[in-house]
């Protein structure tokens, strides 16, 4: 299982919050491009890679390798909540702080809880909050300070000199398994995502992506546009949907995309996340239930 390492990142904690992840053997990557890459050449099976922000928005290195550089397939969301810490050498205080470690989205995350106490410190950048903690670990200088989860603290053996200062205590991350595996069964509340590649830039070409959706009652829950990189104003968009690829009407949507767009990639159709999960699913598999029963007492009455 390949994760953005070293051990003690939001990645690894949102992996061990899944039973039947955490015991998978685990491969530490440098950056989630390199957990993507590991999956895609068949170095690990699969990988979890955070997506989307609640606070920073979409995590473009992902969405980006996922949509250009690998052919891989979403396998469930999960959801993670972001609680970030400063921590301290063994011995440190607060006062004693002159630079703090950590990477730029973890920072900006703070802004006002270091702007309130620690106004004059200076910023040093690294991959993961994991390797911040890390390096803090390895100096032991009481000047130096990471922000990073309690996990990080707890592997690195640091103090939490200050606790949940995070400007939005509400704050989550949205992580993704991504393998090589077949597409997930459907379980009644699911999502789906694509890229979609205009056929030409042209007005009303955004209206008529959309309009393919609104006509079907689908609704989107994510639209995000990104460069092609293939020219300056050339531009795709990746679409998150509620639906499986196994409902119609979402295999309908899809198909008029692709008969009248440059082209569409699937990333995948899969569980989604959330506090209603579980009951949404039990409900519509109760749903299912009772219309198939429904379906077979209407066929039982037809006469031989």
């Amino acid at each position: 299982m390949a994760f953005l390492g070293p051990a003690g990142t939001f990645t690894e904690q949102a992996l061990h919050h899944q039973d039947d992840l955490a015991d998978r053997e685990l491969l530490a990557c440098d950056s989630m491009v390199d957990a993507l890459f590991a999956v895609n050449e068949g170095t690990a099976a699969a990988a979890v890679v955070p997506i989307e922000n609640a606070i920073e928005g979409t995590v473009n290195a992902t969405v980006d390798t996922l949509a250009f550089d690998v052919d891989l397939l979403i396998q469930r969301e999960m959801l993670e909540p972001v609680s970030l810490n400063l921590l301290l050498a063994p011995g440190a205080t607060v006062e004693q702080v002159e630079r703090i470690v950590s990477i730029p989205v973890a920072t900006a995350q703070c802004r006002s809880w270091l702007r309130d106490h620690l106004p004059a410190v200076t910023h040093d950048t690294v991959n993961s909050t994991a390797e911040a903690a890390a390096r803090v670990a390895e100096t032991g200088d009481p000047a130096l300070a990471a922000i990073a989860n309690r996990r990080a603290a707890e592997v690195y053996g640091l103090t939490v000199g200050a606790s949940g200062i995070e400007d939005h205590p509400e704050n989550h991350t949205r992580f993704v398994l991504v393998g090589r595996e077949s597409v997930p069964a459907p379980t009644g509340h699911d999502k789906t995502s694509i890229v979609v590649f205009q056929r030409a830039d042209r007005p009303g070409s955004l209206l008529s992506i959309l309009q393919e959706f609104a006509a079907r009652g689908i609704n989107l829950t994510l639209l995000l546009s990104r460069p092609t990189k293939m020219a300056l104003g050339d531009y795709c968009f990746l679409l998150d949907l509620e639906g499986h690829i196994s409902d119609e009407v979402v295999a309908d949507c899809l198909r008029a995309l692709k008969a009248t767009q440059a082209d569409v990639k699937f990333l995948g159709s899969y569980p989604a996340a959330g506090r209603e999960g579980a009951s949404r699913r039990a409900e519509a598999g109760q749903r299912g239930a009772e219309a198939r029963a429904w379906v077979q007492a209407l066929r039982d009455r037809i006469s031989d």
